[in-house]
């Protein structure tokens, strides 16, 4: 149930209600930790292999290993990758003794168990970022929820729920229906509540979207991939030579088609370093980019690497005809990347790794989120909160560049190494969910898709499909300035809720500790401390 919820599609929404139910019956009866965490161990197994499963398979790709290899490992740190399944059941557990048969507590053991889960999830780093509330991403009512507490706030509401469901199947056991209603009450109101804010918050949304065209993007998804492969073949300077021809044609047909206010090729289109050459061949290059941006007067921001000194940057280059006849150019840095393919901390980094390791990643991590002012015609500036592929994924760094004062949201990125499998799409999902949590429009470029203009409702607007070539008219909504709680505080919930499960399972086994032995006293039992 859990996969088909992952998959985002209309009819499974509504599994996300009933989804954790029957697991949620045999952690509620475990006697032992063993009983609570075996369980909850195969969950986490089976949800990475079910939800995750392309994963292996694109990293033996990339890396030449034996896949067989990259499952056996993949599986086996299914306990760090997803450790909120562990976190819940023991919670639920220890704060179960500590109430004991107490009816006054019965409520705590679901409560504690629940901030656990949300907590760990973001205690822990997980590598896809992901969340069961992000199933709730086909629901456009469900979704608009996301501006209070982000996706972990629907994956709060659907815990919610499935609590209910599992308490009124034990209380139509236990006394018929009568005992059953209390639960079931609450799972439609809150079940209710969330759907009537989606569509007030909906509707507030969407009227401050103004008519007209907006900004016009130009977009350019070249579908040229495996760039280190077909360098090998070729010769790099003709791979780099037949990547620009393609986007200098895609880009031109946008040109011809209509006015543009700005062209946006994908992350690393351009596999060299840019502005500080490494070869006259770099150099001519660089000139040859500078020289189409003046001739079409149209700013273009594209994906390349930068460099200062020895350290190495993957980076997204803002150029743009500062009216004078120049060119404006600035640079803004990744700092999200990936682990190992990317970025390798310099506290593990050394020889025997890279020995180890061929395809581990040279690049540095960049200064953080920041937002980039873009002039455009007319004198018009917009400001620009950059992403850099992975980074998208990340809720609170997104809302720190919206609170510097970006319009737009404008992501680059290459998926191409996950093409084929759900990891585009999934990808897209999470953008659109910071367009939600920050009521931005997006721009989302990528090389061989999925590439697509988002609304500040998270609805796609517009897409390229995965590994198609087309030149993509984006015309972006003017939308006035909207706020809300998850852009304000950015990621709040996740430290929030560790820090009610451990007051409230701290609190419970104190206080109903002391109920327990006041109880004895008062019966004339001996207490001995």
């Amino acid at each position: 149930m859990l996969w088909l919820v992952s998959r985002m599609q209309v009819p499974w929404v509504v599994l996300g209600w009933v989804a954790l139910v029957p697991w949620l019956g045999v952690v509620d009866s475990a006697r032992s930790a063993r009983e609570a965490w075996g369980p909850a161990l195969w969950l986490s197994l089976c949800f990475n292999a079910a939800v995750f499963g392309w994963f292996p398979e694109a990293i033996a790709a990339y890396a030449r290993a034996p896949a067989w290899v990259c499952w056996a490992v993949f599986l086996a740190l299914s306990p760090l990758l997803e450790p909120q399944f562990l976190v819940f059941a023991l919670a639920r557990l220890w704060t179960r003794r500590a109430v004991g048969e107490d009816s006054r507590g019965a409520w705590l053991p679901p409560a504690v168990a629940g901030f656990a889960y949300l907590g760990s999830e973001w205690l822990v780093p997980k590598l896809f970022a992901e969340t069961l509330g992000h199933g709730f991403y086909a629901s456009e009512w469900l979704r608009q929820g996301a501006d209070v507490a982000g996706a972990p706030g629907l994956t709060l509401v659907l815990l919610v729920v499935n609590e209910c469901v599992l308490a009124a199947v034990k209380g139509w056991r236990a006394g018929g229906a009568r005992r059953a209603v209390r639960p079931v009450a609450v799972a439609l109101a809150v079940g209710l509540g969330c759907l009537a804010y989606g569509a007030v918050r909906l509707r507030q949304v969407r009227a401050a979207v103004a008519p007209g065209p907006g900004l016009r993007v130009g977009a350019v998804q070249a579908n040229i991939t495996h760039y280190e492969k077909l360098a090998a073949e070729r010769g790099t300077y003709d791979v780099v030579r037949m990547i620009l021809d393609t986007h200098y044609a895609l880009s031109d047909a946008l040109l011809r088609s209509g006015p543009v206010d700005l062209l946006v090729w994908p992350e690393t289109v351009y596999p060299t370093t840019f502005g500080v050459p490494k070869s006259e061949d770099g150099a001519a290059l660089d000139d040859e980019i500078r020289a189409f941006v003046t001739r079409s007067g149209v700013p273009l921001v594209f994906g390349t690497y930068d460099l200062e000194g020895e350290r190495e940057f993957n980076a997204a280059m803002f150029l743009g005809p500062d009216g004078h006849g120049g060119l404006t150019h600035t640079a803004y840095r990744k700092t999200m990347l990936f682990p190992l393919t990317e970025w390798v901390p310099e506290s593990v980094d050394s020889p025997t790794l890279r020995e180890w390791l061929p395809w581990t990643g040279y690049w540095k991590r960049g200064p953080g989120p920041r937002v980039v002012a873009l002039p455009l015609r007319e004198g018009r500036v917009l400001k620009v909160a950059p992403l850099i592929c992975y980074e998208s994924i990340f809720p609170g760094y997104v809302a720190e560049e919206v609170r510097q004062g970006a319009e737009l949201l404008l992501t680059l990125s290459n998926d191409s190494w996950f093409s084929g499998t759900p990891a585009p799409r999934l990808h897209l999902m999470h953008a659109a969910f910071r367009s939600i949590e920050t009521r931005r429009p997006q721009v989302r470029v990528t090389n061989s898709g999925i590439s697509a203009l988002i609304d500040p409702t998270g609805a796609v607007l517009a897409e390229v499909e995965d590994q198609q070539r087309a030149s993509l008219p984006l015309s972006v909504p003017t939308t006035a300035p909207l706020t809300s709680l998850a852009l304000a505080w950015g990621d709040w919930l996740g430290p929030v809720a560790l820090l009610l499960s451990l007051v409230l399972g701290v609190g419970a086994r104190g206080y109903f500790s002391r109920s327990r032995m006041e109880a004895m006293r008062s019966s004339g039992v001996s207490v001995t401390m």
